[in-house]
């Protein structure tokens, strides 16, 4: 659970609520249906337009890391490297047959099956590499999509707020409803700006970096892999691995 991703959205909404009433509003002065229509729903429809139908629902898919974040525990993963590195060391390559059996990890379980057929580690290092490009480009482009709707929903704000206005226009000869009317029509850029800057943005960056995070590992282990092919000590194996996590 990231926790500071929950707080960050407490606070969104402190800021928020907070703030239209310390400014002498009321919380239900932000609530519209037709400007949450208008920004939600436009937002989404172009964003449908920009983004491939795989992209787009992998962007749903992930969009759970936000606050549970897969599981990234280098030092564990260094560990089982080294632990492989052992085994092959004792009992070959094919002593590894195992530990594919067991390793629940895709990217990982192909690499260490490469390993086990005899691979060579150029072959090995070109095709998890490839993978591992894949994997990071198809997520990275996933998690844009957020990044995009934080770019339109501002706009969408903007149109709601003039077509609000548009209604208030049409209301002149009734001052009675000018001013809710005026009102009502800003609420839709208050939703445009809130969401692009407290939710989509902040959203996009956060799966950045959490894919980020899970590149770094892929790499390291592909790294590890190679040196077990090699036939590395696994002393010297941990001790390159441990390099790309020195803070």
């Amino acid at each position: 659970m990231d926790i500071l991703s929950i707080i960050g959205i407490v606070l969104a909404l402190i800021a928020i609520i907070g703030g239209a009433i310390l400014k002498g509003s009321s919380a239900g002065a932000l609530v519209g249906s037709a400007a949450f229509v208008i920004v939600v729903i436009g937002t989404l429809a172009a964003a449908l337009v920009q983004t491939p139908l795989a992209t787009f629902l992998r962007a749903w898919k992930i969009i759970g890391w936000v606050f549970m974040p897969p599981a990234a525990n280098p030092t564990a993963t260094i560990e089982k490297i080294v632990e492989w590195s052992n085994v092959a060391r004792k009992q070959g390559l094919l002593g590894l047959e195992s530990a594919v059996e067991q390793e629940k990890d895709g990217f990982l379980k192909k690499g260490l099956q490469s390993l086990v057929d005899g691979g060579e580690p150029d072959a090995i290092r070109s095709s998890m590499e490839i993978e591992l490009d894949a994997m990071e480009h198809f997520d990275t482009q996933a998690a844009k999509v957020f990044e995009s709707m934080g770019i339109y929903s501002p706009t969408l704000g903007i149109i709601g707020a003039v077509m609000g206005l548009m209604a208030v226009m049409e209301n002149l000869a009734d001052p009675s409803k000018l001013g809710h009317g005026i009102a009502a029509a800003f609420i839709a850029t208050i939703y445009g700006i809130a969401f692009a800057n407290l939710l989509f943005l902040p959203m996009s960056n956060k799966l950045k970096s959490v894919i980020h995070d899970q590149t770094q590992i892929r790499t390291m282990a592909i790294e590890g892999i190679i040196a077990i092919a090699q036939g590395e000590n696994p002393r010297n194996i941990e001790s390159k691995l441990q390099g790309y996590f020195h803070h």
